[in-house]
């Protein structure tokens, strides 16, 4: 038996901080996938697409017994997908687009292995967070996009990190905003019999 069951496929250090404070124990593998939406795909669809992709491209390194864990989240508005912004200048314009709105934030997981009696598994499933941002000034957003922050995050920014300030009010999984709906990893998790 591997030493541990669930292979994480994402760098991400949110995704990783969330499982470990779950308590679940986990090894991570990146996958290296093209993050593009199709033409005319929701934003649901995408993200259940990309995480479906991230745990299939892990799977092919799995030892029997262990099961994959992958997850994407797309901040969408206005039926917009906003995924990691391409350079500056798209996330100012990202920021711009979200500041005084309501948005939502969608993680989909895909969880995907062999269960414990033998049969193979991908279950793809998503959650829906709504945020509501504050009105934010122009310098505020140059100076949170000048902080190099919101570079590497879905939407152009971190719900825990210098963005918190523009958090209204969530209506739904805060560990979605985040970056993973825990609640529904343990759900899928358990309902598998992975832990």
């Amino acid at each position: 038996m591997p030493k541990k069951r669930i292979i994480l496929a994402s760098a991400s250090p949110r995704r990783q901080e969330l499982l470990k404070n779950a308590g679940i124990e986990f090894e991570v593998r990146a996958a290296s996938i093209d993050e593009v939406p199709h033409p005319g795909e929701s934003p649901v669809g995408f993200a259940e697409r990309m995480a479906k992709e991230k745990a299939r491209a892990v799977g092919t390194t799995a030892s029997a017994g262990q099961v994959v864990l992958g997850a994407d989240t797309v901040v969408t508005i206005d039926n917009q997908i906003l995924g990691k912004p391409e350079d500056k200048d798209d996330a100012l314009r990202m920021l711009r687009l979200l500041s005084g709105r309501k948005h939502e934030v969608i993680t989909a997981v895909c969880l995907s292995g062999v269960n414990s009696s033998g049969k193979s598994f991908e279950d793809v499933r998503s959650a829906t967070t709504a945020v509501y941002f504050s009105q934010a000034s122009e310098q505020d957003i140059r100076e949170y996009v000048g902080s190099g922050e919101p570079m590497d995050k879905a939407g152009a920014y971190a719900s825990q990190g210098g963005a918190a300030r523009w958090i209204r009010k969530i209506e739904g999984d805060y560990n979605n905003v985040v970056g993973l709906p825990v609640d529904l990893v343990l759900t899928m998790l358990r309902e598998h019999g992975v832990v």
